[in-house]
C-alpha cells in the first residue's frame, strides 16, 4: 500500500478544524505489530483507529519551557523520591535524580545496561547530563528526563492527550500499513539515513553516520507518509497504553480508545490490569539515538518496551495527539 503524501495528510477532514503544529491523521484499520522480531510484538493482528491530530514533531525543550514558566510545574526526577512510596529503599538512595547513558570507554557485556546508564543527582530536563550540562542552544531538541506525570500534566495544560500505543503505531506506519520500517522496507534506503539511531557497535563506539552522537533537532530527517517528523529514533515516546508482555490474540478485540479521550488526567500510577506489579508501566514506542544493531533493533513501528510510570531518561520524550470530539 502506498504511502499518502504528505500534502494531503496535513489537509486533514474538512470537518475537522486545522491544529496549529500538528497533522491530521485519518483513522483506518491495519496490521498492528510483528511476527518477525522482539516476542513482545506478538502476535501482528487488525486493529481499528479513528482519526486523530497529531504534533507533527516531539514536545520540544522551548515548548517544555513554556509550559513550566506558565505552570510552575516542577518535574517529577526534581523532587525528592517519598520513602513511604519505596519501602526498602536505602535513605541514601532517595535523591532527585534520573537515568543518563554514559557511553563507557571499551567494550562491555550487552547483558548489564548498569555498564552504561548511570543514576545522577541533578539530571533533568535542563541539565539532560547531570549538573553543568545544559540546554542551552537546544531549544529545537525534544525534551527528555520527563516521567509520566509530566508527560500527563503537559498535555492537560495544553488541552491535548496522549496518544494509545495503536494510535501511535497507527501513526508512526504513515500508511506503509506492513512494512518493516516507516519508510519502507529497507533500514537505510540509498545508503541514506532516515532517522537518528545509532551506527557502530553499542554502547561503546558510536560512528556518527547519521551525523548525531545525541538527540538531534526535531524534524532533521525526513517526514513519514502523514508527515510527521521523528517518530523513528532520536528520543523514545511515551503512550498512554500499560505495557502487556504481547499483544492479545486476533480474537480478541484491541482496545484502541483510551477512557479520558480529550485530555482528562489519569491519576493512578498503577495498572489496574497488573495490581501485583507496584510501579505500573506504559508502552514506549518508537526507538531513540540508542537504538544499534547489535542490541535494540527497535527502530520499527511495532517494536515496544515497558517504562515504569515514576521513572524519566534521557532518551525518553513524547508528543501530544487531540481527538475530535463526539459527535
Amino acid at each position: 500500500m502506498n504511502a499518502p503524501s504528505a500534502a494531503t495528510a496535513a489537509s486533514g477532514d474538512a470537518a475537522v478544524s486545522r491544529q496549529p503544529g500538528m497533522l491530521w491523521i485519518p483513522g483506518g484499520t491495519f496490521r498492528m505489530g510483528s511476527d518477525h522480531h522482539y516476542p513482545e510484538e506478538t502476535p501482528a493482528h487488525r486493529v481499528t483507529v479513528d482519526g486523530f491530530w497529531m504534533d507533527a514533531m516531539p514536545v520540544t525543550n522551548a515548548q517544555f519551557a513554556d509550559f513550566v514558566r506558565a505552570t510552575g510545574h516542577v518535574t517529577f526526577c526534581e523532587l525528592v523520591p517519598d520513602a513511604a512510596q519505596y519501602p526498602g529503599a536505602l535513605p541514601e538512595m532517595l535523591f532527585a535524580a534520573s537515568p543518563v547513558f554514559v557511553a563507557p570507554p571499551h567494550r562491555v557485556p550487552l547483558q548489564d545496561h548498569f555498564q552504561w546508564w548511570q543514576f545522577v543527582a541533578g539530571a533533568n530536563w535542563r541539565h539532560p547530563q547531570g549538573p553543568g550540562s545544559t540546554i542551552e542552544g537546544m531549544d529545537q531538541h525534544p525534551v527528555v528526563h520527563v516521567a509520566w506525570s509530566d508527560v500527563q500534566a503537559y498535555a492537560l495544560w495544553a488541552g491535548k492527550s496522549i496518544a494509545t500505543e495503536a494510535e501511535w503505531e497507527f501513526a508512526a506506519r504513515g500508511g506503509l500499513d506492513g512494512a518493516d520500517y516507516a519508510w519502507g522496507a529497507e533500514f537505510a534506503p540509498g545508503g541514506q539515513h532516515q532517522a537518528n539511531t545509532w551506527q557502530g557497535e553499542f554502547p561503546w563506539r558510536n560512528l556518527n553516520e547519521d551525523g548525531f552522537a545525541g538527540t538531534s533537532p526535531v524534524g532533521s530527517f525526513p517526514a513519514n507518509g502523514w508527515g510527521l517528523h521523528d517518530m523513528i529514533g532520536n528520543v523514545w515516546e511515551w503512550t498512554s497504553s500499560w505495557y502487556a508482555p504481547r499483544h492479545p490474540d486476533e480474537k480478541v478485540k484491541a482496545c484502541c480508545i483510551p477512557v479520558n479521550p480529550r485530555g482528562a488526567r489519569e491519576e493512578q500510577s498503577f495498572d489496574p490490569a497488573m495490581p501485583q506489579i507496584r510501579i505500573g508501566r506504559k508502552v514506549m514506542k518508537g526507538g531513540s539515538h540508542l537504538c544499534a544493531p547489535n542490541y535494540c533493533r527497535r527502530y520499527r513501528p511495532a517494536a515496544r518496551m515497558a517504562q515504569p510510570v515514576d521513572t524519566s531518561t534521557s532518551h525518553l520524550g513524547f508528543r501530544c495527539v487531540l481527538r475530535p470530539a463526539p459527535a
